[in-house]
């Protein structure tokens, strides 16, 4: 499992833009991991998937909540993971109102969690391999801190924790 002091795994996200701009085309659009990191303190929280109960009802409202406090603590974006495609995040990314403050990030094919060693297992429920919960502060792509929850718990990777880490 990656821990505090590694390098983010160089891997490719993807995506998705409504909106033509600022150098996107409309669709998904791929996000290299070590470039994207380059010189910045990322809040990074991932999930097993979208529009899933604990993810939707406290993880990411958490912190599009967050969104100021963790911007004034130092951080400059804030990324939301989970092995879904990019379509389905553009769309969780409307139901929950992310804006600009949070970037929602598709693993799709787990890539990033299997090189992270943050995988979950929930092929008994037809979910396939997906990431484990967890948040992380990645500073100029190397982890900072590391919060990995338990099976089935939401305790140490809201966006609370992540806040308190990113002003220590």
């Amino acid at each position: 499992m990656i821990k505090v002091g590694d390098t983010l795994p160089a891997t490719t996200l993807m995506e998705f833009s409504e909106v033509e701009g600022n150098g996107c085309s409309i669709g998904p659009n791929p996000v290299d991991v070590a470039k994207a990191t380059a010189g910045k303190t990322i809040a990074l929280f991932a999930l097993p998937g979208a529009f899933t109960p604990t993810c939707s009802a406290k993880h990411v409202p958490g912190y599009v909540e967050k969104f100021a406090e963790l911007k004034a603590a130092g951080v400059d974006e804030i990324w939301c993971l989970s092995v879904n495609d990019a379509f389905v995040m553009g769309a969780w990314a409307r139901d929950q109102k992310t804006g600009d403050k949070v970037r929602m990030l598709a693993d799709g094919s787990a890539e990033f969690a299997k090189a992270a060693g943050l995988t979950l297992d929930l092929t008994a429920r037809g979910m396939g391999v997906r990431s484990n919960r967890y948040s992380m502060l990645v500073k100029d792509g190397k982890v900072a801190s590391l919060n990995v929850e338990g099976p089935g718990k939401f305790e140490v990777s809201d966006a609370a924790t992540l806040l308190a880490q990113a002003k220590g």
